[in-house]
């Protein structure tokens, strides 16, 4: 089935005329078809919009009757292309929602194609990533997220994974250590709790001074995944203690430099 990205129905037919159009192609009876139809409208939510043309409903549910119509002769897999670029954001929202649904109870299999990150945060499990037409990486939802390993991939992430500083913080980082100041070190934790296990352990095992000077914890691919910036003591010992010890637990880090 195909879901597009700017709706594609027949404005001369209704929502449920829209949606039977592939099922009388198929050769269903009218009876059949009829059943079909009042079935997928209640499953995407939109029971009472059946005698509605295309002209009178708005985007989110025009994209619902596309998705009924994808769905109307009961295939295994359902291209997505770009299905929610054109809708504002509380509209995306709820038609990931929607399809997340349809992929866990009726165990259809999404393939999604998108340009936005925080969709593919929201939904995917598997992620591919293409550039010119190439694939230059694959893998797990979370793994990719955390870390990414081709520029691309990195440039699409910052935003989403919370590699970008707070303002306030990135400027204030220096090169040089300042007298008495903290080294600044990114770390990327996953799991729950996994973020307050990295500080509390950190700072009692090493018997170090560890400040919490920035953190963001997302759920993604249904794990939670995040990045922590630590102020440690500035000196050369402590940071080398310090990554030596998350390098021990595979906790990837890494020295951003020097805050007063």
């Amino acid at each position: 089935g195909m879901i597009f990205q700017h709706f594609n129905l027949l404005s001369s037919r209704t929502a449920a005329d829209n949606i039977a159009l592939p099922l009388e192609i198929a050769g269903w009876s009218k009876a059949d078809i009829k059943a079909r139809v009042t079935e997928l409208l209640a499953l995407v939510g939109i029971a009472d919009k059946h005698d509605r043309y295309p002209s009178e409903l708005s985007g989110g549910q025009k994209q619902r009757v596309g998705i009924a119509r994808a769905l109307a002769t009961r295939p295994s897999v359902l291209l997505s292309d770009e299905a929610t670029s054109a809708l504002d954001p509380q509209t995306t929202r709820a038609i990931l929602d929607l399809l997340a649904n349809i992929n866990r109870e009726l165990g259809v299999t999404i393939v999604l194609i998108t340009h936005e990150m925080s969709v593919v945060r929201q939904l995917a499990k598997e992620v591919v990533v293409l550039d010119a037409g190439h694939v230059v990486e694959s893998g797990h939802v979370a793994d990719i997220f955390t870390h990414p390993k081709h520029p691309i991939t990195q440039s699409f992430l910052a935003e989403v994974i919370g590699d970008s500083l707070p303002v306030s913080l990135a400027s204030r980082i220096v090169a040089e250590p300042p007298v008495g100041g903290q080294a600044v070190i990114r770390v990327q934790v996953r799991g729950a709790g996994a973020g307050d296990t990295v500080v509390a352990r950190l700072a009692r095992e090493l018997g170090l001074d560890v400040a919490l000077l920035s953190a963001r914890i997302d759920e993604i691919g249904g794990q939670h995944v995040g990045s922590l910036v630590l102020g440690i003591p500035g000196r050369e010992d402590a940071q080398a203690r310090v990554l030596a010890w998350l390098s021990q637990y595979q906790f990837p880090a890494e020295h951003l430099g020097y805050v007063a």
